[in-house]
């Protein structure tokens, strides 16, 4: 069994990847990164350089003829960008990847969807996975949904989708350094009172789901699981705890939402209009993890799965910090 793994040169991607080759699995990654494409060649693993919004055949390379299963985590993941950006990363890319497995007759399709297309400008907790969606709040959303569809849409390829809450661990180059970035430049925003909250997930508890995902019943197909560390944390605690890891001492200030999230929406109409349309520095998605509480039911991967968080966050802030945080 030859299984797949797109996203191969990005966080998550590049954690399956490891952890299918170190069981004996072979693996055989997919990614654009062509400076990390090329690392992971060089420790060992099994490497095509492609881009997903182009379709895929054996024609790309031999290998591919030889896949069975699929672990798709390959997506442009931001909470700013282009429509444009998203739909070829994200819809475009996901409908050939779905094209490409109905050709190979694959026996698992595993999607790694994300709970942002749930997320809305208020508290939410204890989401299942057939709570009805929200108006999507940014293009990632909307575009992750629309991915979803794509892989559903599709019993053939044999899918489940996961959604995975906030991936942090060794290598994260978004969600600790986003946050760290901002620690230091400015004070953190405390929106009402303090009470936003979240349950965030350690990439090896991740990576432990796509594995359970694998080997699962027929039961899980066409069927969508929540993913998250399963400890629901005050924004604050998890800012303050990870500052201090990182040497330095979280700032906050007492801010009314109301008037930051126009400032945020007058800010990212300015940014889309700019040479490069940069991220600007606050985006409304990103005010709203610091003013609502959200969390995940995880009993439905318990239960189909077998599945079950396994790493606290203090513990996963150590494996992090560890080896440092990119």
């Amino acid at each position: 069994m030859v299984v797949l793994v797109t996203g191969a040169s990005g966080f998550l991607g590049s954690h399956v990847l490891a952890r299918l080759a170190a069981s004996g699995t072979l693996a055989l990654g997919l990614g654009r990164d062509a400076a990390r494409c090329a690392a992971l060649e060089a420790a060992g693993h099994r490497i095509i350089r492609h881009d997903l919004a182009q379709p895929l055949d054996g024609a790309c390379d031999p290998r591919l003829d030889r896949v069975e299963r699929i672990i798709h985590c390959a997506a442009l993941s931001s909470p700013f960008g282009r429509l444009q950006d998203f739909v070829a990363a994200n819809v475009a890319a996901t409908l050939n990847l779905v094209d490409f497995a109905k050709r190979q007759g694959t026996s698992r399709f595993v999607h790694i969807s994300s709970p942002s297309v749930c997320f809305a400008f208020r508290d939410q907790l204890g989401l299942t996975e057939d709570t009805a969606l929200p108006d999507p709040v940014n293009h990632y959303a909307r575009t992750k949904r629309e991915a979803e569809k794509l892989v559903l849409a599709a019993p053939a390829v044999h899918p489940v989708v996961l959604r995975p809450r906030g991936i942090y661990g060794a290598g994260d180059r978004a969600l600790l350094p986003r946050l760290l970035k901002a620690a230091k430049s400015r004070p953190l925003p405390l929106f009402r009172g303090g009470k936003a909250s979240i349950d965030l997930t350690h990439v090896d508890d991740v990576v432990d789901a796509v594995i359970a995902v694998l080997t699962a019943p027929k039961e899980a197909e066409g069927q969508i699981f929540n993913i998250s560390g399963g400890e629901v944390l005050p924004v604050r605690r998890i800012a303050d705890e990870a500052c201090v890891r990182a040497g330095l001492k979280a700032r906050w200030r007492p801010m009314p939402l109301l008037p930051a999230m126009l400032a945020a929406g007058l800010m990212e109409t300015v940014a889309l209009r700019l040479p490069g349309r940069p991220e600007p520095p606050v985006t409304r998605y990103g005010l709203g993890l610091f003013a609502y509480a959200q969390s995940l039911d995880l009993s439905k991967a318990r239960r189909v799965l077998g599945w079950t968080p396994k790493i606290s966050f203090e513990e996963g802030l150590d494996r992090t910090f560890a080896t440092g945080v990119a």
